[in-house]
């Protein structure tokens, strides 16, 4: 059997090529993972979908299959939409209209309170529009999942590690956002009413503390 000098040439040199490109992509690699998990992590915990279960389930607890994945599918999008448009132009849209950071999150804290309160007295939400699907908009994807936090959060994210990995970083947690609601009324079946409405109250009560710290913030930076 002969030994072929060419192909085992070609060998040495693909191996010798591959390790230099390993070596010269391996920071710019270990980068990337790290400032997207940075950033996706960073804006789960901001989102918090997994706290935000029983206000969905508060809005849809009355309807259809049908009509609740169509809030659901109208909240992901329209929440990434939001935060992929602020992660752009969300510094140029604040600066054209002369609003800061800070009155933006003074208000969405105020409109996250009085969801609150609707929460606890009610047990859901009276206001709204007729159309089902508006629930999907107000207040699912603004402000609960697509509010002052999660804008602030894809902003920062925009300026320190770019554009990719800001919409990778929302790609990934609107989709496990999509998930967790989607098997929302599964949850709540285990539960059964009553500790549906313990729990519905109780996060209530949570998010009129979120809200609050908005407000707080806000009028700290103020």
């Amino acid at each position: 059997m002969k030994f072929n000098n060419k192909k085992y040439f070609n060998y040495i040199m693909a191996q010798d090529l591959f390790v230099i490109i390993s070596q010269d992509l391996s920071p710019l690699l270990n980068t990337f993972g790290s400032d997207l998990l940075r950033s996706t992590v960073a804006l789960f915990v901001v989102i918090n979908p997994i706290g935000n279960i029983p206000l969905f389930a508060a809005i849809t607890q009355k309807m259809k299959k049908e009509e609740r994945n169509s809030i659901l599918k109208t909240t992901v999008i329209t929440a990434s939409a939001l935060l992929i448009t602020f992660a752009i132009a969300g510094t140029q849209i604040l600066l054209f209209f002369g609003i800061t950071i800070s009155s933006f999150m003074i208000a969405g804290g105020i409109l996250l309170f009085i969801v609150s309160i609707e929460l606890l007295t009610h047990g859901g939400l009276r206001f709204g529009g007729t159309v089902p699907d508006e629930s999907g908009i107000i207040p699912l994807a603004f402000p609960l999942l697509a509010g002052p936090g999660a804008i602030t959060s894809v902003i920062l994210s925009f300026q320190t590690s770019g554009l990719i990995i800001t919409i990778l970083s929302i790609a990934i947690v609107i989709i496990i956002t999509y998930v967790i609601f989607y098997f929302t009324s599964t949850f709540y079946r285990i539960l059964g009413r009553r500790g549906s409405l313990v729990i519905t109250r109780v996060f209530a009560i949570l998010i009129a503390a979120i809200a609050v710290q908005y407000v707080v913030n806000g009028l700290q930076t103020i």
